[in-house]
């Protein structure tokens, strides 16, 4: 096994995501480094899609940098995770702790001591349902859901900062102890402070998640963007 003093995360990214690499630069301290693969993506974002994407894992994960020690894989896909669930872990493997946008924000709502959620996303409202239902099935109260009803991840990468920042506002909710932004397509990573500063609470994104859980799993220190990489859990 190859392996260096860099901290090497690998990270399996839909074909469509225009995002995520820039987000990675916001996101990751220096001496990381992020190894990049991508999977078919069939829009429209459907359960029936999204489940589409298990089977296509295994193979994407081998083409991870082969033979290098990686300290963490992630999936990039908030909604198929949702959908899939434990398959994700199956279907890649056991190479290195495995980490999903869903699964991350789970950690992160614990690490902050958050146990109700007001939810925004950029999809349809039966994807935006695949993701309220699963934090519900682990036992997060979604206090509110609301979706702007895209259908393909492309067109939620080129929405501009003030509409993302306009749409959460709406989004949240009084009961609400933080406020989710699902997608890693979403361009929110840039906008989460402002939006935390209007709101009095925290905000976690997909792509803030992500890396955050990562980071925290492998024990590296961040500082990143938002509330959520004030918080450790080791």
């Amino acid at each position: 096994m190859w392996r260096d003093n860099l901290c090497r995360f690998g990270l399996i990214a839909l074909a469509t995501d225009m995002t995520i690499e820039g987000d990675s630069l916001r996101l990751l301290p220096d001496g990381c480094r992020l190894h990049v693969t991508r999977i078919a993506f069939d829009n429209p974002t459907t359960a029936e899609n999204l489940l589409k994407t298990g089977p296509r894992l295994r193979a994407a994960s081998e083409l991870l940098v082969p033979g290098v020690e990686l300290q963490g894989i992630g999936f990039a896909c908030t909604s198929a995770a949702a959908v899939l669930g434990p398959k994700v872990q199956e279907e890649i493997g056991g190479r290195a702790p495995v980490t999903t946008p869903a699964g991350a924000a789970l950690r992160g709502f614990e690490a902050l001591g958050v146990r109700r959620v007001a939810l925004m996303t950029p999809y349809m409202q039966e994807a935006s349902d695949l993701v309220g239902d699963h934090f519900a099935a682990h036992g997060v109260d979604v206090v509110s859901r609301r979706a702007m009803g895209h259908a393909d991840d492309r067109d939620m990468a080129l929405l501009p900062g003030d509409e993302v920042i306009r749409f959460a506002l709406e989004s949240d909710h009084p009961d609400a102890e933080a406020l989710f932004m699902s997608c890693t397509a979403l361009p929110a990573v840039a906008v989460i402070e402002e939006i935390e500063a209007k709101l009095g609470k925290p905000v976690i994104s997909s792509n803030q998640a992500l890396f955050w859980a990562m980071l925290d799993i492998a024990q590296v220190p961040a500082t990143g963007v938002g509330q959520l990489f004030k918080v450790r859990t080791w």
